[in-house]
C-alpha cells in the first residue's frame, strides 16, 4: 500500500478502483488489481499517527 499525499492520480490508475473514506482516513482500494492500493492520512490512536508515540 502506497502512502500519498495527493490521491488524484490514484483515483484514475484503474477503471475498479474506488476512494473511500474510514476513520478520517482516505483510501484507494482495487479488488481487481490490489497493488494499486494507497492510503491518504493517518488515524488517530494507530501506530501510523504521530500523536501519543513515546520518543
Amino acid at each position: 500500500m502506497k502512502v500519498l499525499s495527493s490521491l488524484s492520480s490514484a483515483k484514475r490508475r484503474h477503471t475498479d478502483c474506488q476512494v473511500v473514506t474510514r476513520k478520517g482516513t482516505t483510501y484507494v482500494i482495487c479488488k481487481t488489481n490490489p497493488k494499486f492500493k494507497a492510503r491518504q492520512g493517518a488515524t488517530k490512536g494507530t501506530r501510523l499517527s504521530k500523536k501519543g508515540v513515546k520518543s
